[in-house]
């Protein structure tokens, strides 16, 4: 005999099993860089905005400077890469509470069919905010 298990015990184990999946992946894509790294350690959150005559995106980046932002247009995608440094790096402090990412970063963020060219790019407010024309 199948016994069937009260939906909010299953509903409950079923979030628990989501917190854990999430916390797996944040792991794999958030780790703290004990030295300098090549490879990016994490990708910062975007939004895309997008009308008949151009593509927005904004791109969450506080802590970055500007100088240190690179835009690439590389095959349908625009990739933005910098780095993050540690504000505190050299200190022998021990961490009790890390919860924004630091090092290297890159994000590849797919863009619509076509052809774009780069209209502006500003750094402000700790978000990058890129205008991409549509070239026809």
């Amino acid at each position: 005999m199948i016994r069937r298990q009260h939906p909010v015990d299953w509903m409950w184990a079923e979030a628990c099993e989501l917190l854990d999946q999430a916390e797996r992946r944040q792991r794999q894509f958030f780790r703290l860089a004990s030295a300098k790294s090549a490879e990016p350690r994490w990708e910062p959150p975007v939004d895309v905005f997008e009308d008949d005559r151009e593509v927005a995106i904004v791109v969450a980046l506080p802590g970055v400077s500007a100088d240190r932002v690179q835009l690439m247009n590389e095959s349908g995608a625009l990739v933005v890469r910098a780095e993050r440094p540690q504000p505190l790096d050299g200190s022998p402090r021990a961490v009790r509470q890390l919860e924004i990412p630091y090092g290297y970063f890159e994000r590849r963020i797919p863009l619509p069919a076509g052809s774009f060219e780069v209209l502006a790019h500003e750094l402000t407010h700790g978000c990058l905010v890129v205008r991409l024309r549509k070239v026809n």
